[in-house]
């Protein structure tokens, strides 16, 4: 038996229809291609599904551009000619608005003044103002945002330097029940340039303390500083 006559009419059933289109369009590109090797046609196939897929196939033997050419000249058809205009009118506007956007900047400079009626320059005038208040709030918002960030690092560093005053006293307990036979060591600390060092304070009987540091340089008492 044969195949029944299919009735060409919408089918409703979504996958139906997506199978059915998957089908048929696969069948019209092989005779398309068929068309392109048999016959050396130039063959171009554009199609969209009901789902808004975009299916295209176009002869080996030819480019999409030189195929809507081609169609072009034998149609008499321009079918870029209302995009060109609409690209011009484009063009033409922006233009303008960079020209005009070039002579406020001129005239924010000072400059091309000379056109202007007194009503003009007073617009210029409060818009000047205007730019003038915003860029000093905004200085004044740089200055105390700076100004905070510094006295933040201020604080942190008192901090620290309280935290070793604190540190340094309570070695210099720990150390002050250290005796020996001939005296004793304290630590001493030096601060310079913003850096601590412990150093070794030997103190002789009948004799004046003096330092010696890392360098092997000594340092009488009177030579002490603690900063």
């Amino acid at each position: 038996m044969g195949r029944g006559k299919i009735e060409i009419k919408r089918i409703e059933n979504t996958t139906n229809r997506q199978v059915t289109y998957s089908k048929r369009r696969n069948g019209i590109f092989k005779k398309a291609q068929e068309l392109t090797v048999l016959c050396d046609a130039k063959v171009s196939l554009i199609m969209f599904s009901s789902t808004g897929k975009f299916h295209e196939f176009i002869s080996p033997n030819i480019s999409t551009k030189t195929f809507f050419d081609l169609y072009q000249k034998t149609s008499r058809i321009d079918l870029w000619n209302s995009h060109y205009e609409k690209m011009q009118e484009n063009y033409r506007r922006l233009k303008e608005i960079n020209k005009k956007l070039r002579r406020e900047i001129r005239q924010r400079m000072g400059e091309d003044l000379d056109d202007l009626n007194i009503k003009e320059l007073q617009a210029l005038e409060a818009t000047m103002d205007s730019s003038l208040v915003a860029v000093r709030q905004r200085k004044y918002h740089v200055i105390k945002t700076q100004t905070d960030t510094h006295k933040k690092k201020v604080r942190n560093l008192e901090e620290r330097h309280a935290n070793l005053v604190l540190d340094l006293e309570a070695k210099l307990d720990h150390q002050d029940r250290i005796v020996e036979n001939e005296g004793y060591y304290e630590p001493a600390i030096g601060l310079a340039n913003g850096a601590s060092n412990l150093y070794a304070l030997h103190l002789n009987q009948n004799h004046q303390p003096n330092f010696l540091l890392h360098h092997g340089r000594r340092f009488e008492s009177n030579d002490l500083r603690l900063a």
